[in-house]
């Protein structure tokens, strides 16, 4: 049954925080904390010979399962209806996003004063796609990935065959995906956010700046190491690298199912009775830019 294995996931989560290691869940025989996950899965990656498609290219085909929530992509404690969880963020001294000064004030109360636009049903954007709830699936054919998540029919169609961005006054709330093979991974690359969308519940933000890199890379038959490579120099300091991990769905007859959340979901009204307004980002607070 579907609820089985959310309950598995949700269960080696619990364990993660409650067991502060002494009962780390793994995958590829790599614990899942994202600094250790990255050093432990990069060797791995790099020797896996990954099964192929009819084309040639790795297969990453099937159902896959997010290592962990998008409640909030910097280290966080439990709290009511949140997991506790390490910071994804990899590559800067105190594992925080490198915010600049107004940045870093805004953030503070983002959540308080907007609406989440997950909880207003809208996609999520690269990279919290990944890290989005529900289930994913990745299917693929030539010249093209396609990465569909159960959450809101959200969906990420990523060309891989050589081709510009489209014009940069088109922004989209997935942004436009370029991808590209190199060697065993997927690279995608991300521009035309329209800065619409957070990172996590928390309200880690981006503006409509924003450039990702990301990488797909099989670590083995069962794992997938995402790597995030992202800058905005309207928000952040430097770029910075966020990693998770995608770990297999085995279950026999799995499927995604309809998820009908849709815009004008009534569930925000509430928010909206307290004074919560829907988020419409910072390029109006930014003024063209700082």
């Amino acid at each position: 049954m579907k609820i089985t294995a959310a309950v598995l996931i949700l269960t080696a989560s619990t364990v993660f925080v409650s067991a502060q290691g002494s009962r780390t869940p793994t995958a590829a025989g790599c614990p899942l904390e994202p600094v250790a996950f990255h050093a432990c899965a990069s060797p791995k990656m790099n020797a896996f010979m990954p099964p192929r498609t009819p084309d040639g290219r790795p297969d990453m085909q099937g159902y896959w399962e997010r290592a962990f929530t998008s409640q909030d992509i910097e280290a966080h404690t439990a709290g009511f209806g949140i997991q506790a969880g390490p910071s994804l963020v990899i590559d800067t001294p105190d594992r925080k996003i490198p915010y600049q000064p107004w940045a870093l004030e805004f953030k503070k109360t983002i959540a308080d004063r907007f609406i989440s636009p997950l909880a207003s049903c809208f996609p999520p954007g690269a990279p919290r796609h990944l890290v989005a709830p529900s289930s994913h699936q990745i299917l693929q054919t030539p010249g093209y990935v396609v990465y569909l998540l159960e959450y809101s029919h959200s969906y990420r169609v990523i060309p891989t065959a050589a081709g510009p961005h489209v014009p940069g006054n088109v922004t989209l709330w997935q942004g436009d995906s370029r991808g590209r093979w190199e060697g065993n991974t997927l690279v995608v690359d991300v521009a035309n956010s329209n800065g619409l969308t957070w990172f996590d519940n928390a309200g880690n933000f981006y503006s409509d700046a924003v450039h990702i890199v990301e990488q797909f890379t099989l670590v083995d038959a069962d794992t997938i190491h995402y790597e995030a490579r992202i800058e905005d120099p309207k928000v952040y300091t430097r770029p910075w690298t966020m990693v998770s991990a995608l770990t297999r769905n085995k279950e026999q007859g799995y499927e995604l199912f309809e998820q009908a959340c849709h815009e004008g979901n009534h569930a925000v009204e509430g928010a909206e009775s307290v004074g919560m307004k829907p988020y419409q980002g910072v390029t109006q607070l930014l003024g063209g830019g700082r």
